[in-house]
């Protein structure tokens, strides 16, 4: 018996699809806890359908170590079924099977397959693959504890000083299992980090040149939320004696985004029109990653505040880009399902300056969408300006991403 924190943002999303011929998978970076969610669903299923047969497979533990492609696959699960009508099959970390999609698609196309798996590859349902399993499948994308989440799994009450906890370390939910000392917090996380970066990164792109991987990791720690190109890092390396070309950084940034350390953020036209193919914005997974690369600095604050801006934005279901109109831009156009938010994030409004360029880009938008300037000034509830919404972060980012309908508790799951 071991104790778990209900996730009702990704079990919700997931529901309408249980039962159903179609192969659920569970994306994300390493220890977001993707692993949770599948024994969750699994306890799911044994609850509410008794007699379907539960097949469990972890590539993470010896005892599936034999499973190395997909025939092996298909003879282990052949071996297991004991012959019921319904059979639900969970592989946690599937890209570690070779060609596991040809048994994926042979198994959903029998229909009494009910079929769940995780991956920490974002190449992992793309090109000729997804054409492959044609369109038999449904992609939820997991992330690390939201703020609304880091509170329930820490116990802890909604106050500035718990979002300065999350700013300092993160969302990956192992961590309340540690003291909160920033020290232990971040040994744990550095390993985290070396892990995705050699098994995710150099093992299965067979890189070489490892120190010139870190060190482009550490710029983008440093410059997470700055308009960058390839061309920018190749010549700060460059400055650095280390000599890459553009095209090598370019391959390096797609294997790190394929890990799900990193996300690209392209810049659009404010009103959507015009898509800029040189420069974009990097963020982190993890901010606690992040800060444990490149360390936790009062100097980097609005920094961290953006990053953890966008992945909100994410977890609640947005494409998210980076506005710009000439020299003006917007920190976050975010859209879903034809609505649209405009967010400029700030540390604090202290001056008349900073006012004027946060709401005064917001102002010139010609639409009716909702726009808001978020920072971290002491507002004792939500107020606008000219229409524009001013909001605390912490209030934003857990509102965002909260559903009165949904109950965040503890719950227990039999192994």
């Amino acid at each position: 018996m071991t104790d778990y924190i209900n996730r009702p943002l990704y079990i919700e999303k997931i529901k309408p699809f249980i039962g159903k011929s179609l192969i659920k998978v569970l994306t994300g970076q390493r220890r977001v806890g993707k692993s949770y969610l599948l024994m969750q669903l699994k306890e799911l299923i044994e609850t509410q359908e008794p007699g379907t047969q539960i097949i469990y497979i972890n590539k993470e533990q010896n005892e599936f170590s034999f499973i190395r492609n997909s025939d092996d696959l298909l003879k282990y699960i052949m071996k297991n079924v004991k012959g019921k009508e319904k059979v639900a099959l969970f592989i946690d970390e599937i890209q570690d099977i070779e060609s596991f999609e040809v048994t994926l698609r042979d198994l959903v196309t029998r229909k009494n397959y009910d079929i769940y798996c995780t991956g920490s590859n974002a190449n992992l349902l793309s090109g000729e693959l997804a054409t492959f399993l044609g369109g038999r499948y449904i992609e939820i994308k997991v992330f690390g504890l939201s703020y609304a989440e880091f509170l329930v799994f820490n116990e802890i009450p909604d106050s500035v000083e718990s979002f300065k906890d999350y700013m300092k370390f993160g969302g990956l939910p192992y961590l309340i299992n540690l003291s909160n000392e920033i020290q232990v917090a971040y040994e744990y996380l550095t390993s985290i980090y070396n892990t995705i970066l050699l098994k995710d990164v150099v093992a299965r792109f067979n890189i070489r040149n490892v120190k010139f991987l870190e060190n482009l990791v550490e710029f983008l720690a440093d410059n997470i939320s700055s308009i960058v190109s390839s061309k920018k890092i190749s010549e700060y390396l460059k400055s650095q004696k280390i000599n890459i070309s553009t095209q090598v950084v370019i391959d390096y940034l797609g294997y790190l985004e394929s890990s799900f350390l990193i996300f690209k953020v392209k810049r659009t036209g404010i009103e959507g029109k015009k898509i800029f193919e040189i420069g974009e914005k990097y963020f982190f997974e993890d901010v606690g990653i992040r800060n444990a690369i490149v360390g936790y600095k009062a100097a980097d604050i609005h920094k961290i505040l953006e990053n953890i801006v966008y992945l909100h934005l994410r977890m609640a279901g947005y494409s998210v880009t980076v506005g710009v109109e000439g020299r003006k831009e917007v920190d976050f156009i975010a859209q879903k399902a034809g609505d649209k938010i405009y967010v400029q994030v700030a540390y604090m409004l202290t001056n008349e300056e900073t006012v004027n360029r946060e709401f005064g880009n917001l102002l010139e938008i010609p639409d009716n969408f909702p726009k808001y300037v978020v920072s971290m000034d002491e507002i004792s509830e939500t107020s606008t300006y000219k229409g524009i919404i001013r909001m605390h972060i912490k209030d934003f980012c857990f509102r965002l991403v909260t559903n009165p309908d949904l109950n965040l508790q503890k719950q227990s799951i039999n192994w």
